[in-house]
């Protein structure tokens, strides 16, 4: 995993996590030293991240990111095709949602932001040990996209629309 990579993902964790993550645990997931790590949140804070060292661990206070919700439809052979489109435009997939009428908000979290994790993630589905969340609403579902930009996120809106995916109409 490439450096800047590394400093996404672990943004990324951070913001999906609600409680402090100690630095050796994240030493220990993306393969680096401790000071390695101290060293990539110093360059995050320094990028406006407000990062705060507890003594549990740290914290995500604040992101410069901008986030947004679509409600897309598409089928299951689509799903690598619309990762790769939000990813290739600087997008992370944070999460899936969908609504059933029953159990109501169903949410799944992703954190996608590479090719190598949609690999994954499509490997995964496609090996038959379970199926994508939107199956349970006929293809309709939610992602959460985070990016760095508003410009960013209307270029994957745009994108997501000339493929068809975008769902007119009420969020």
């Amino acid at each position: 995993m490439k450096v800047a990579e590394r400093r996404k993902a672990i943004v990324n964790l951070l913001m999906s996590e609600e409680k402090a993550i100690p630095g050796n645990i994240l030493s220990e997931l993306f393969g680096v030293s401790r000071q390695i790590i101290v060293q990539d949140i110093t360059v995050l804070k320094g990028s406006g991240y407000e990062i705060f060292s507890t003594h549990n661990g740290y914290i995500l206070q604040k992101s410069p990111l901008k986030e947004r919700v679509f409600k897309v439809y598409h089928t299951t052979e689509q799903t690598e095709n619309e990762l790769n489109l939000i990813v290739d435009l600087g997008g992370t997939v944070v999460d899936v949602f969908v609504w059933h009428k029953v159990y109501g908000k169903m949410t799944a979290k992703l954190n996608i932001f590479s090719a190598l994790q949609i690999k994954q993630f499509i490997e995964g589905v496609r090996s038959g040990k379970s199926t994508e969340l939107m199956n349970i609403t006929g293809g309709y579902h939610y992602h959460t996209v985070r990016a760095e930009s508003e410009e960013i996120l209307n270029k994957i809106c745009n994108s997501l629309n000339e493929h068809g995916y975008i769902v007119q109409g009420k969020i």
